[in-house]
């Protein structure tokens, strides 16, 4: 076949990594760009040479003038439902960035009409393709530290430090705060590492003054008896991402990319990792081209959906509903 023609919904940072990975690829043409922000745009497209490429300010414009197999969206993240319906509803696959939707209800919607019209939906959780978080699964699942008893996530960022005046910290965009947002990321590794479900949630949230919240402290249990905590902090002076899996053999602990394993009375082991073999980008392409099923499909993405809408109505906080202080 030809090579497949692609849209980009949004130009903003994480569009760099999209860009990136495609580049690499001579199968894949970016044939045309929608973003409100000219200057965006047009940094984009000078970057990766797209002197062909059509620009856009609305998507539906871009979906009606050009001749699209696939779009990739990197929009706000309450853009993500209108703006995937839309694509599929034109006959394109479609790739979103995280989080897929801002509700369980959108989820199973988006869901339900890429499985009726036939298109591929995957979510850019792009954890899932690397060595570091494929080992940790392979080896939860292999018995590598026996039983999972616990598992600890924790994200810090300067994420509230920022300004006030971007679409992270406007609810009407942002559909909620950290949690939503880089949190996305960590309740993924959380749900996909385990392959447990969540039962239930209690959960403190704090504002520190912004339009959103910036740190949640969960805990969570999951089926097996399995209890986790999910820490996700905004109002850090760094960036730190860490990892706790224990089991009744064992335990794997993860901080800031580099992987322990630790078993009863023995030296910690630094284990040998996987290979990496593809990414977010390439793996969709190629479920398109039907060399796989989809890596990371809407029915798993739905979960990240389902366990941030219930940590939000456990703490009883309603990110859509504006307030400028705790």
């Amino acid at each position: 076949m030809d090579n497949i023609r692609v849209g980009m919904i949004g130009t903003g940072g994480i569009s760099n990594l999209h860009g990136d990975h495609i580049a690499e690829l001579d199968y894949v043409d970016i044939v045309a760009v929608t973003d409100p922000n000219a200057e965006s745009r047009g940094k984009f497209i000078s970057k990766y040479q797209l002197d062909g490429a059509k620009e856009f300010i609305n998507h539906n414009d871009m979906l009606n003038n050009v001749q699209l197999d696939a779009v990739i969206i990197c929009s706000p993240h309450t853009l993500h439902f209108e703006q995937a319906m839309d694509v599929m509803n034109h006959g394109c696959h479609v790739l979103i960035e995280k989080p897929m939707a801002c509700s369980k209800k959108e989820a199973e919607e988006l869901i339900e009409t890429a499985e009726k019209l036939g298109r591929v939906l995957q979510v850019s959780y792009q954890r899932h393709f690397d060595p570091e978080f494929i080992y940790i699964r392979d080896a939860i699942a292999n018995g590598e530290i026996g039983k999972l008893t616990s598992v600890t996530a924790s994200l810090y960022q300067q994420w509230g430090h920022g300004p006030n005046n971007v679409w992270r910290k406007n609810p009407a965009l942002s559909g909620g705060g950290m949690l939503m947002d880089s949190g996305s990321h960590i309740c993924d590794v959380l749900l996909w590492t385990t392959g447990l479900k969540p039962l239930d949630v209690k959960a403190q949230l704090e504002k520190h003054n912004s339009t959103v919240e910036l740190d949640s402290f969960t805990a969570i249990r999951f089926e097996n008896n399995v209890i986790a905590a999910l820490n996700i902090v905004g109002y850090a002076p760094i960036w730190h991402e860490t990892y706790a899996f224990c089991g009744d053999k064992g335990g794997i602990f993860y901080d800031n990319g580099k992987i322990t394993l630790h078993r009863l009375r023995e030296e910690p082991i630094t284990p040998k990792l996987p290979e990496k073999t593809t990414n977010q980008d390439k793996s969709f392409f190629d479920a398109i081209l039907g060399k796989h099923e989809v890596k990371v499909p809407g029915h798993f993405a739905k979960q990240v959906v389902t366990l941030t809408e219930m940590i939000y109505e456990a703490s009883g906080y309603n990110p859509m509903a504006v307030e400028t202080t705790n």
